[in-house]
């Protein structure tokens, strides 16, 4: 009996949905900064592949390969930038306040 792909890749999919979820939430507050530093950095890798697929040479603008090369372009920027602001609140958190006078 064969496994149709698409279920097996769905399953896959399905199955990193779980374990990102309980790794992402059981990550306490000191270990949160670097484990954004890392998904900017993938992010940033995932923009290079990006701008390869949407400029890929093809019949025409709106080819598949360029509307989904934009469309990733498009969401790991606000992702790279999404983590570097929540990178930069939590590191806010860890400085000493300034006492008033």
């Amino acid at each position: 009996m064969e496994i149709d792909p698409f279920v097996f890749r769905l399953s896959i999919f399905i199955l990193s949905i779980f374990i990102g979820y309980y790794v992402v939430w059981s990550v306490t507050p000191s270990l949160h900064t670097p484990l954004m530093s890392v998904t900017n950095a993938i992010s940033s890798v995932i923009i290079v592949g990006a701008i390869i697929a949407a400029l890929a040479e093809g019949g025409s603008i709106f080819d598949t390969a360029n509307i989904f090369g934009y469309l990733a372009i498009v969401l790991a920027a606000v992702n790279i930038f999404g983590g570097f602001l929540v990178t930069q609140r939590m590191l806010a958190m860890y400085k000493k306040k300034k006492k008033d006078k």
